[in-house]
């Protein structure tokens, strides 16, 4: 315990450090176990290590896709732990928080083979940007690749800078809408602006499109994309049992949020946050605007959270419909319990490494990454 909150103490100081990027390590797989702190109610099996992977996704067969964040897709076999790299990945703009994005399956995988992948992409003039493409995943004899990648999204505008693209991609319950996040690209300002996609939530068709029926669709233009705003840097998204969507989201100095996304709100940065500047200017907190839209749950030392699932939980039944967080500062496993609209924190686990990702199989088997270098994919298992 003492070693854990000492870690905790610690992690305000690992914010700026959340998302950066790090040198390339080779690639290499080994399997083993991991026994993290006794007091964790599982163990861990390490299927393979990987370089800077930082999302995710469950294949049908017993495989995996993981972005690595210098642009390489790779596909992992949960049993062996073999890691083949899949060609056709798009060129990205690594640099600070920049590289490879997400990764999700379409909701007719199965049939259409689709692949959803996020990247930071370079413009004009030392600008870049989030952008979203899908392709099919093809598999011929041992090799792999995307076939026919199509962007189907920018983000708008491309700017200066390299942090904060978030580009997490989440499809709706019933597979006909897909929800992105927008990162506010560290300008602060354009969170609050209506026509512009930084700092915001986007609800989408699955070409990319805006959605009908989104509440700022009669202002035209990217505004049509816009489900909620308000947001900073947004890296984990999930709905939950009931079909809520919830976000994720790193705070500046103090103040990571969990909220609870409604179309039309207002989530208040950088108006208002439970966190200050980190040159140690005061924010106004979001008890002062109750106009705004309060998180749900918030974190003062911060967490630097990464991924986020609700849990089915079929071999961890005790954390059934539960939020769980894989934690970049907080070095672990972050479990938050759900009712109804409401959150609360209701455990954490160290596990010693900066947790980038989590999924979970429709086995019920949970699956984490590790942030970094040598990042290692990892199964959980029950005691």
């Amino acid at each position: 315990m003492k070693r854990q909150n000492l870690i905790l103490m610690l992690s305000p100081l690992l914010v700026p450090l959340a998302s950066c990027g790090a040198t390339a390590a080779g690639d290499s797989t080994i399997q083993g176990s991991t026994d993290f702190a006794e007091a964790n109610p599982f163990t861990a099996r390490e299927v393979a290590k990987l370089d800077e992977p930082w999302a995710l996704a469950l294949l049908p067969d017993g495989k995996a896709l993981v972005t690595e964040k210098m642009g390489k897709l790779k596909l992992v076999d949960l049993a062996s732990g073999a890691v083949s790299e899949v060609s056709g990945a798009p060129q990205v703009a690594y640099a600070g928080q920049g590289g490879f994005g997400d990764v999700v399956l379409s909701p007719d995988f199965v049939r259409d083979g689709l692949v959803y992948l996020t990247w930071a992409e370079a413009g004009d003039g030392d600008t870049r940007g989030a952008a979203m493409g899908r392709g099919k995943l093809v598999r011929e004899g041992g090799s792999a690749r995307i076939e026919g990648l199509e962007v189907i999204w920018r983000q708008s505008p491309k700017v200066t800078g390299r942090g904060h693209y978030a580009h997490r991609i989440v499809f709706s319950p019933d597979g006909q809408h897909l929800f992105l996040t927008s990162g506010d690209r560290q300008k602060m300002t354009p969170a609050q602006d209506l026509s512009v996609t930084l700092g915001k939530v986007l609800r989408l068709t699955r070409d990319g499109k805006p959605a009908p029926g989104n509440p700022f669709a009669d202002k035209g233009g990217v505004s049509a994309e816009i489900w909620s705003y308000g947001h900073r840097n947004p890296l984990g998204m999930a709905f939950d049992g009931s079909g809520r969507l919830w976000d994720l989201e790193h705070g500046p100095a103090g103040g990571d949020e969990l909220n609870l996304v409604q179309p039309g709100k207002n989530y208040g940065w950088p108006l208002v946050s439970n966190g200050d500047h980190y040159d140690g200017r005061a924010i106004a907190r979001h008890a002062s605007r109750p106009d705004l839209a309060a998180p749900a749950l918030s974190w003062n030392p911060v967490i630097a959270p990464g991924g986020m699932i609700v849990c089915k939980c079929t071999k961890f039944a005790a954390w059934r419909g539960n939020a769980l967080i894989a934690a970049l500062g907080a070095q672990g496993l972050v479990r938050v319990s759900l009712d109804g609209e409401t959150a609360r924190e209701a455990e954490r686990f160290n596990m010693e490494h900066r947790m980038r990702g989590i999924a979970e199989g429709a086995n019920g088997s949970l699956w984490m990454i590790e942030d970094g270098p040598g990042g290692r994919l990892l199964e959980l298992l029950p005691r």
